[in-house]
This record gives structure tokens, sequence and C-alpha cells, in this order.
């Protein structure tokens, strides 16, 4: 890959705005123009290329055809002599500067009135360049990355001279992340989570709907409104009948597809707005058919899922944890959120009874609208308003607990040590372990992120549990599975060249089904007689950060 643009540099010479005219040898305005450009042209090219000459990726910053450039570079292997202990050579019109990448070569070609210790300089930056973004300096690694060197060099030199730049510099310019876009991108994520659930709802409810008209031999008028939560806030009814304008514009036959001008929303009516909403729904394949001549629903859509019964329990925990290398906790933050979701109007006011076997200093915190009384003494969730009854349909928070101290060690639910050791020929052996904490916890997919130097390094791993993999620069040892049983595991490899502080920070994620605060549901019954209510519950439990600093 031969790329022969002058590079940005062109934009330093708009902004000097000296006129060619009056730039001569003797300023020392940086603007070079492509007239002076031509004579006065320190770094001619940049290329990676292999020990025949080939060249797998080089950047011109002179305007030069690439049967020029491919004939400098067929000339510089023949221009190699044996027993020579220089990193340059030179023919009558310019001088190649070079350094060995294992098979390939890192070569400069400029112009014979440069520095050459300016060049050499330069060199070395090209060549720590290189092994930043091919892993593996070979062929292939090298084709692959071409476009992150190209952008990598164009940061390096401008109109052929060297730019005051160092290799954390090149590396931020040419990866360029915007914090204002990572947050734009994950609000957008969001709201499109949370826009694709409230359809999925609306479409299951519409569905229970036609199910119930379809047992009384009714024709379905419109959609009952309910509330999203405690609040007043209620979906807008959308009414389906014979007239309606929806009905009209649905075929008969299941919706698969929908034109592209009704997939959009707008904003001008409300008419155009539902014809969109259940437009979308249809095209998603949750709705089968919405005419009002049919009154069936989809079979293999359930309104729930099978595992779910119609009083659903989720506990959710999330831990923000920061762990100093010698195990201490510098960080500790559990929170946790119960939801309770209810699909049958008959189990509308119902008491959740709450086991808490946790001894530790848990802040527990019910919803206003919920009985804090019954809740302190019997640790029962139920509503003050006992006539009153939960909302359906929507997943509705009832209790929140937190847990923050820095103190006790034994509190991390699992525990990483890394022990790295300065080893022979500049590396370092690295031994890493892990240690369930919490006997109770059952932890999968367990992930430690190891980071790795950057550069040109050999990886060689002599030991492990579970199984490991390399990504980039960072070591990612996989564990499928620590419980009791299986509470220990441990890693160890070696890394050349390295030193200690090139492994920190570790970051570790897992999943689990287990709850570290013990708090779990015993019971669920009626409000007026006591009678027990079929329930089902999951409980996610997962490390929203932790890392070893």
């Amino acid at each position: 890959m031969i790329i022969r643009a002058l590079g940005r540099g062109e934009a330093g010479a708009a902004r000097c705005g000296a006129a060619a005219a009056t730039c001569t040898k003797e300023t020392s305005c940086r603007c070079r123009t492509t007239a002076h450009s031509q004579i006065n042209i320190v770094l001619i090219a940049a290329t990676v290329c292999t020990k025949a000459g080939k060249a797998l990726v080089s950047r011109q910053f002179v305007e030069m055809t690439k049967a020029r450039i491919e004939g400098l570079l067929a000339a510089f292997p023949k221009l190699m002599t044996g027993g020579r202990q220089h990193t340059f050579v030179e023919t009558e019109s310019v001088r190649y500067v070079y350094q060995p990448l294992d098979k390939l070569y890192m070569l400069l070609i400029t112009t014979k009135a440069s520095n050459i210790l300016e060049d050499l300089e330069t060199l070395r930056l090209f060549s720590r360049v290189v092994p930043e973004y091919c892993t593996q300096l070979t062929e292939t690694e090298v084709l692959n990355q071409a476009f992150n060197l190209l952008f990598a060099f164009d940061e390096i030199v401008a109109l052929g001279y060297r730019e005051s730049v160092n290799l954390a510099q090149v590396r931020s310019f040419v990866e360029m992340d915007s914090h204002e876009e990572k947050i734009y991108q994950a609000v957008r994520q969001t709201q499109e989570r949370e826009a694709a659930n409230r359809m999925r709802e609306r479409a299951k409810e519409l569905q229970r709907e036609r199910l119930e008209a379809a047992k009384r031999g009714q024709t379905p008028r419109s959609s009952t409104a309910f509330s999203g939560g405690f609040g007043n806030s209620s979906l807008a009814s959308v009414t389906m009948s014979s007239s309606s304008p929806i009905a009209e514009k649905l075929p008969t036959t299941p919706v698969r597809e929908t034109q592209a001008a009704s997939s959009a929303m707008k904003l001008s009516s409300r008419g155009a707005d539902v014809d969109s909403f259940v437009s979308r729904l249809a095209k998603e394949g949750d709705v089968a058919a919405l005419t009002p001549q049919v009154t069936t629903v989809a079979k293999d859509k359930a309104p729930i899922p099978a595992d779910h019964k119609d009083v659903h329990l989720r506990f959710e925990e999330r831990l923000s944890l920061t762990l100093g290398r010698d195990g201490d906790i510098q960080n500790f933050e559990l929170s946790g959120l119960l939801t309770l979701r209810i699909v049958n109007e008959q189990y509308g006011r119902i008491h959740v009874h709450i086991d808490n076997k946790d001894t530790r200093p848990l802040q527990l915190q019910t919803h206003p609208n919920v009985d804090k009384e019954a809740f302190r003494s019997s640790g029962v969730i139920g509503l003050k308003q006992v006539q009153r009854p939960f909302p359906m349909h929507s997943d509705v928070g009832v209790l929140k607990w937190r847990l923050t101290t820095g103190n006790d060690d034994k509190l991390a639910p699992l525990s990483v040590n890394c022990w790295p050791s300065e080893g022979a020929n500049g590396g370092c052996d690295v031994n890493i372990e892990y240690e369930l904490e919490q006997d109770h916890l059952v932890l999968t997919d367990v992930v430690i992120n190891i980071p790795l130097p950057s550069g040109n390094t050999s990886v060689v791993v002599h030991q492990w549990e579970g199984s490991y993999s390399q990504k980039g620069r960072t070591l990612l040892w996989s564990i499928p599975v620590v419980n009791r049983q299986q509470k220990t595991g441990s890693l160890e490899f070696t890394v050349t060249p390295a030193i200690p502080n090139d492994f920190f920070p570790i970051t570790v994620t897992w999943t689990s089904e287990t709850s570290l605060a013990q708090l779990t549901a015993v019971k669920v019954t009626q409000a007026e007689d006591g009678s027990p209510v079929d329930f089902s519950q999951d409980i996610s439990f997962r490390p929203d950060k932790y890392e070893v600093v």
C-alpha cells in the first residue's frame, strides 16, 4: 500500500500566510510551498518493507510517482552488504535510514542534506509506533493495520519535517476519543432500549386484551390505560374498532414488513404517532394481526416468559469495588433493587415476605407507598393503603439496599492477587491468584483482564485454570464457574520486556444468579386473607467496576 498524498502539513502552509514569491531559502517560514518542498525537503518517505524491498506500507511526503518510489525501494536491498554495522546507506541522491523489525525493515528515505542525528531520532519513533499497532511484526499484521500506521505516520511528519510529538501524543491523536460522543452514544442506546421495551410491553397488553375479548365473544374496543409506577403517569389508550384509521391501514395477513415512510416517528399528529407505533410493533413480529375481523393472536408469542409466574420478583445488585495491590479495599459500594411485576389483577393486593440473613450494616429503604412499619417489624412489603393494588404489567421498585465500607477486607466477593517480579532479560514473571471470599456466591463467566506492556512483547503462559486469550494489549483469563467447590485458581506467565507496573490496573467481570446481600423472598401472600400466592424470582449480581490498582 503506497500513499502519495502530502499529509496534514498543508494546513500549516495555509495558516502561515506567506506568499510563494517572498518565500526564499534564507527565510525560516514554515509554510514550505510546493516549489521549495521539492528542494529543501528532508524526509521523502517512510516505509515498512520486507528485507527483499517489497513495500507493505509506504507514506510519501512529496509528490512522487509510484514507479519512482518502487524503484527507490527496489534499490535498497542491493545496497545492503554483509558485515555492515551502520543503520544507513547513501546513494548519489538519497539516504536510506533503516532499523530491522524481526523479518521487516522500518525504512526512512531522506535527502542527503538532512541531519543524520535527527533522522535517527525520527527513525526510533517510527520503530516504536509500528509495534504499538501491530501485535505481531508480520506482513499480514502490518497490512491489517495499514491505515492506523498511515495515520500515525502523518502525526509524526508533516511536509517532510518531524513534528514535535512523542508516542503517547501520537496514540492520542490517532484514537481521537471523544468523551461527549461516548456519553451521547450511551444515552442513545439507553433510550432505544427503553423504547423497545415499552413497545414490547404494549404489544403484550394488546394481545392479552384480544384474548380476553375473544373469550367473551366481544370485539376489542380499546386498551385500558395503566400506571407505569406509583405516580399518575399512564400510557395513552389506543382505540381499535372497525372504523379506526389504524385498522384500515393494516393488512389482514400477518404483518412482516412496513414501508419506510410509516416506520419513522412523526410529531405532526396523534394519529400518525399511533399508526407508526403499531407499525413498528408489527415489523418486529410481536403483533401477528391487528384487524377487527381477526380476534386471535400469534400462538408462539407468550405474554410473559415461561419461567415467570403471575407475580415475579427480581433482585438486582451492582458492585463498585477498588482494591489495592496488597488486597486492601480502597472503595466498596454495593447497591441493590427489588422490583415487583404483577400480570394478573387478582394478585394486585399482596404482601411480599423478605428474609434478611445478612449481618452487615445494610441500609434498607422502601418505596414511599410501602408500609415501613410492617417491613421493619416483620419484613413484609405491602402498600400503606390496603385497598389500593400494585400497578399491573410494569416493573415496580419496592425496596433498595446499600452497603458501603472500606475497613473489612473480607467484604469483597472475590479477591485477586497479582505478584509480578522482575526476571531475566528485562522481563517479568507474573503470578495471579483469585479466591472466592463469600462461600454462598456462585460466579459464572468470570473474566480477569490483565493489561500488557505496549510494544513488541513476548507472552508465554506456563500454568492456568480455565482458559486464556490475548486481545491486543490485554490478556483475558476466563473461568467458567467460581463457587465453594472451585473457589481458587492461579495463572502464571512471563512477559518480555516488561516492568511490574505494566500489569495494573486489573479489571474483573462476572455474572451471578446469587446475591451478595443475603436478602431472599420466602413467600408471597394475599393481603386480605393471607393465602399463599405462587410466585417466581430471579437474581442478578454483577460488577459495574472491579479493579485492582
